[in-house]
């Protein structure tokens, strides 16, 4: 694949990156909603079903280090292949277990598998593609996720609908058999080897480039926090003024499509503007629907405000693995986005917590007002940090010396 920006072409990804990504995708989601329901068919109590379901982000976290050695040991593509067949054996361990800690194990494997996915296809991409077309490819990679997710919950409520809890998750075990098998069949050309990096502790790379983690590392933890704050808030929200789960689930559906629609709208932006030209809308639009979502009481404003948190999540799309990308150095890539995709899912992981206990102690407007605060904060570290117009001939992000 060439990584010239004359001979490249996004659509040359179609096959080796997208379309795998798209069945992984559709497998973790489609059976991410149903988790808490079976864990609790085997005797967990409602706390106890949601230490099952974070075990998949416990999982993920475990292996965000570990992935990047053995991405440099075997490469991109068999990366990603032995992550889809290990995820493919989790949901099948999960869908035999008679116990829970057989179900914990089978999410703990799925989440890892996750992990090393995820991190290989960033990788690969991050040296495959001319930096010209980097902020589309991984805003289309961003949209690929979200169609997973999208798509991913609507086939498995249709298969509960005709079968039962067991079929969904018989169809993640073959979707995430299908994305194996599609990337054994890639052909060399399409997804050849990148250079590997070279050999070096994860923890000492993260110490050097301390500097890029502490200040747009933290900005995209904070980002995937409030993203998470989104897909988390809105439905306590909805459950606290009276919506019923099926409009809520109409709604948010809706919603969804929009933000799936702004995927590559939000690469041509950062390739065109520069990355703060997609990062600040999205920081500053999710801090203030947040605020915004403490005055909808009705169906009509709820959709109003997810509309328009879908508008600047939307214009965000892909700007994580941007960022990331543009931050790697060029000898320690996978490293250094370990460690990165480790400080982001940590931020991730955190946030459901955060809006519990904000919510237990003060209730749940405080903790949308609290969302608030940590938008405004990533996005004064933003302005500070995200050069004003990133230049086509820099492989690598500069970083503001304003610190």
């Amino acid at each position: 694949m060439p990584a010239n920006t004359k001979d490249f072409k996004i659509s040359s990804l179609s096959f080796p990156v997208f379309t795998p990504s798209l069945l992984f995708g559709i497998g973790e989601g489609s059976l991410l909603p149903i988790i808490p329901a079976s864990a609790q068919a085997l005797g967990a109590s409602l706390p106890t079903a949601g230490i099952i379901t974070g075990l998949v982000m416990v999982g993920t976290l475990a292996a965000d280090i570990p992935a990047a050695r053995l991405i440099n040991s075997i490469g991109e593509r068999k990366a990603m292949l032995s992550a889809a067949a290990v995820g493919s054996v989790g949901v099948f361990v999960s869908l035999l277990s008679t116990s829970l800690w057989m179900l914990g194990l089978g999410m703990f494997l799925l989440g890892a598998s996750v992990s090393v996915f995820a991190l290989a296809r960033h990788s690969f991409l991050t040296e495959a593609v001319p930096y010209s077309h980097r902020a589309r490819s991984l805003s289309i990679l961003g949209g690929v996720f979200r169609a997973g997710h999208f798509f991913g919950p609507m086939i498995g409520a249709l298969l509960i609908t005709l079968f039962d809890v067991r079929a969904v998750y018989w169809n993640a075990v073959i979707f995430c058999a299908l994305a194996a098998l599609v990337l054994v069949f890639v052909k060399p050309d399409l997804m050849p080897n990148t250079p590997g990096t070279k050999p070096g502790a994860t923890w000492m790379v993260a110490k050097r480039e301390s500097k890029k983690l502490v200040t747009l590392g933290v900005v995209s933890a904070i980002m995937g926090g409030l993203r998470t704050a989104r897909i988390v808030g809105l439905p306590l929200w909805a459950l606290h003024i009276g919506l019923s789960p099926a409009a809520t689930a109409l709604y948010m559906g809706i919603a969804g499509a929009l933000d799936l629609a702004l995927s590559y709208t939000s690469g041509q932006i950062m390739d065109r503007f520069g990355r703060r030209w997609s990062a600040l809308p999205t920081l500053l639009g999710l801090s203030f629907t947040f605020s915004l979502l403490t005055v909808a009481t009705d169906a009509t404003t709820f959709l109003a405000v997810a509309l328009v948190m879908s508008l600047a999540n939307g214009v965000g799309s892909g700007i994580i693995l941007v960022i990331g990308s543009d931050l790697a150095p060029k000898g320690e890539r996978n490293e250094f986005l370990a460690s990165y995709r480790l400080l982001v899912d940590a931020g991730v992981a955190a946030t459901p917590i955060l809006i519990s206990l904000t919510t237990a102690v003060f209730g749940l407007a405080t903790a949308m007002f609290t969302l608030t605060g940590a938008g405004i904060i990533g996005a004064a570290m933003a302005h500070r940090y995200l050069p004003r117009r990133a230049k086509a001939s820099e492989q690598t992000l500069p970083i503001s010396e304003n610190m």
